[in-house]
């Protein structure tokens, strides 16, 4: 690391704006990193041994691939393009899309080869290039930001890299997939020589585990405890506590997924449990 930055620990680049913005910071918050001091592109916050500054997720790529950052939040495209799969991710399940090639549906192509010769507008240039190449495909590569479906639509390319969420916007503009490069998600990718930084990861992955679990505490006959254990296989030893003045009953304490809280509540009931609060835990650690 060099410039003045590199003083203030670790520094890690956070999305300046958009969906992906608000849910890194909400992840950072959740997971202990005061975040109030960041409000726009270029501002900055120092806190537990790490400089959090906004910018934009293909500047924050191209720092990190320079050595200027030590960590950003990125998308699973931007980390490709800039070539930075090399370095440790933590997967985050959220701003998740597909990257995909997709052509008009009435091109009467069927493959990427089919494109040998044609124009695809991208804005995952060096991406593409390399993708085409990888397959000995010949194609001019454009870069363009902005909504490209309209761009084919139009003729103005034969092809797009893009991402998709739901397909609508290419169904709209009456273009087709032809095939999918890769499933895109938002990603924590940091270098591995940084302690704090596993830190972080560690703190992250905590919060997310939480995320798809639930903290439940419920009363249920003392008897039925081995029926409760059957419920949810899956269960290392609950935490059983007994009542004031009641031998019946106890107090159970135990975390199971979200998933299976739903699908066995009726089950739940039928034992005889009453009393069942669940909540959703700030950090899971096994």
């Amino acid at each position: 690391m060099s410039g003045p930055v590199a003083q203030h620990g670790a520094v890690v680049g956070v999305p300046a704006k958009g969906r992906l913005r608000d849910q890194c910071l909400t992840l950072l918050s959740t997971a202990g990193y005061a975040t109030g001091m960041l409000h726009g592109s270029g501002s900055m916050a120092r806190v537990d041994g790490l400089s959090l500054i906004e910018m934009r997720p293909r500047d924050a790529a191209a720092a990190l691939a320079a050595g200027q950052l030590d960590a950003a939040f990125l998308a699973t495209d931007i980390v490709m393009e800039h070539q930075l799969e090399g370095l440790p991710a933590l997967e985050l399940g959220f701003s998740r899309s597909s990257l995909v090639l997709a052509s008009r549906d009435d091109d009467g192509r069927a493959t990427p080869e089919d494109l040998a010769g044609g124009v695809v507008a991208t804005h995952l240039p060096e991406l593409t290039r390399r993708f085409f190449a990888d397959r000995g495909v010949d194609v001019t590569v454009v870069p363009m930001g902005g909504s490209l479906e309209g761009v084919c639509a139009a003729g103005l390319a034969d092809a797009i890299v893009d991402l998709c969420e739901t397909g609508t916007s290419l169904a709209t503009n009456r273009l087709r997939v032809l095939t999918e490069l890769r499933r895109c998600e938002a990603l924590f990718v940091h270098r591995p020589e940084e302690p704090v930084l596993i830190d972080v990861r560690l703190r992250l992955d905590a919060v997310l585990a939480a995320r798809g679990h639930r903290y439940v505490m419920l009363h249920v006959p003392r008897a039925r405890l081995d029926a409760l254990r059957e419920l949810f296989p899956g269960l290392a030893s609950p935490t059983v506590l007994p009542l004031a003045g009641r031998d019946d009953l106890v107090a159970v304490h135990l975390v199971v997924t979200a998933d299976e809280l739903w699908t066995r509540l009726s089950d739940l009931r039928a034992l005889g449990a009453t009393g069942i609060v669940a909540l959703e835990p700030q950090a899971l650690l096994p």
